[in-house]
């Protein structure tokens, strides 16, 4: 018998961890930042509304009506689909795998924070003592045993917690989704009471409204609605598998949609009131002491905790949050393949979440070397600007032509919020439409200039190579999945 969620509750919990990750609290402030404050909040919520929440309702339906994972659902549409399935499952895949990396800096930051470690000059410390980076892409460098070790304890973690699949997760979701949202609310109210971070606020969401008018910016926010919702990766289908029947999906769609939004509009006022106030300290404007994601966690903060009272608490509290945040995303990307292994090849759980971790870790490896970070960069790139939108631009298409009245229909006769012909709309033309064009945007990009500056050749290993290597797999593994007795 397919295992269930213990309640609703566990269930939404569990779509919040997968949803809210590391991106809520160090790409959403960046992107805000970059794009003009509040005009990029408003242009966050058109898109929540205009595709996150719409594709959550049809992820959400299409896992619960066919009680199956990604492959396995697409394949009861019509068995030519399946590769569409395991090809998201394999984008989540390649995804945790970085991912889980980037959590064992933060394992190691959390350990760094007792002494705090990182010292007056935290950018030395991140990329020359945590990294050992390397001068470019073409030097390996050598393997960095705390990350290996951290990366280590990070999948046992992750195994330990979907080791009986919902019944592990129902429980272990009560903490970890939580727990860094109590954490966040004492980092925003000791953020807000610092010197200068009225000013950070106010940079935050002042809009610039002629940003509006910036391709970019749409582009920005459609990719954070995607990536933050986990739309995309068959993890929503997976654990929407898991409801009991006549479970209302539309409206635990908009709870979910609305509570990854705040989460992320809610971490800007942790990011800003902190950098207003060491913008104050170091006598310098707000616009210089903005990084990137990875710099903001890493360099920036650390380098803000040195100049807080209790310094340890706060880097404990900073680094325990991100930890918690990420960790239920990264089981959920896990969860969706096992899922997948299990409808296919009726291997156990056990063995099934064993495999991809042991897999996940060899290619991790690649990550924790010197030029670990380099690789890193192209893979997610790579991943989030054309892996996530064609996954979803495949999934839309085959709902929307093939499947999507009766989805509706199945929709409609378990929610207490009815779609109607706006849902019809947006999956059938406007989602579609999006998604071909930041697919062709990306291109554009691309093709006018190698990603970050970095050599064809890595953007070819570390880009390209691993989407046609996941289209392949996709359809040997359909294969496989096809050949099974109905």
């Amino acid at each position: 018998m397919k295992e269930k969620w213990d309640s609703r509750g566990a269930f939404v919990l569990a779509a919040v961890g997968s949803a809210v990750g590391l991106g809520n609290i160090w790409r959403f402030p960046i992107i805000c930042y970059k794009y003009g404050g509040g005009a990029f909040l408003v242009a966050y919520i058109i898109a929540l509304f205009l595709v996150g929440i719409p594709i959550l309702i049809l992820e959400f339906s299409l896992g619960a009506k066919m009680s199956a994972s990604a492959p396995l659902s697409f394949k009861k549409i019509n068995k030519r689909f399946t590769w569409i399935g395991w090809f998201a499952l394999l984008i989540a895949f390649i995804i945790v795998t970085y991912y889980t990396v980037i959590m064992s800096w933060s394992a190691n930051y959390l350990i760094h924070s007792v002494t705090l470690k990182w010292g007056s000059n935290p950018k030395t410390f991140f990329f020359g003592n945590v990294l050992h980076l390397t001068q470019s892409i073409e030097q390996t460098g050598r393997f960095v045993m705390p990350l290996i070790i951290g990366l280590v304890v990070i999948w046992i973690w992750i195994i330990l917690s979907i080791w009986k699949g919902a019944k592990t997760v129902s429980k272990v979701v009560y903490v970890t989704v939580i727990l860094p949202w109590i954490i966040l609310i004492v980092l925003v109210i000791r953020g807000i009471t610092l010197p200068g971070a009225i000013e950070g606020i106010k940079y935050y969401l002042t809009p610039n409204w002629s940003q509006l008018a910036n391709l970019k910016l749409w582009q920005e926010a459609f990719t954070q609605i995607f990536f933050s919702l986990s739309v995309g990766f068959g993890v929503m289908i997976a654990y929407a598998s898991f409801l009991p029947k006549k479970s209302d999906v539309v409206n635990n769609a908009f709870i979910i949609g609305l509570a990854d939004a705040a989460t992320a509009y809610v971490g800007g006022f942790a990011v800003f009131s902190v950098l207003g106030f060491y913008a104050e300290k170091m006598h310098v404007p707000i616009s210089e002491v903005m990084k990137s994601g990875p710099q903001l966690a890493f360099i920036t903060y650390p380098a803000i905790i040195n100049n807080l009272p209790l310094p340890q608490l706060f880097g404990i509290l900073f680094f325990l949050m991100l930890l918690t945040l990420a960790v239920d995303s990264a089981f959920s990307l896990v969860e969706a393949g096992v899922a997948g292994l299990q409808d296919t090849f009726n291997i156990k759980r056990g063995s099934a979440n064993l495999l991809i971790a042991v897999v996940a870790i060899l290619i991790g490896l690649i990550y924790t070397t010197g030029s670990g970070l380099y690789w890193l960069d192209i893979v997610d790139h790579f991943m989030s600007y054309y892996g996530l939108f064609f996954s979803a631009l495949l999934e839309t298409l085959v709902i929307a032509y093939f499947y999507r009245k009766k989805l509706k229909e199945y929709a409609n006769s378990v929610s207490e919020i009815k779609i109607g012909f706006w849902w019809d709309i947006i999956v059938m033309f406007i989602i579609p439409i999006i998604s071909i064009f930041l697919l062709v945007n990306s291109i554009i990009d691309t093709a006018h200039a190698a990603y970050g500056g970095y050599p064809r050749w890595a953007e070819i290993i570390a880009g390209w190579l691993p989407l046609i290597l996941a289209l392949i797999f996709a359809f040997v593994l359909s294969h496989f999945t096809n050949r099974r007795e109905k």
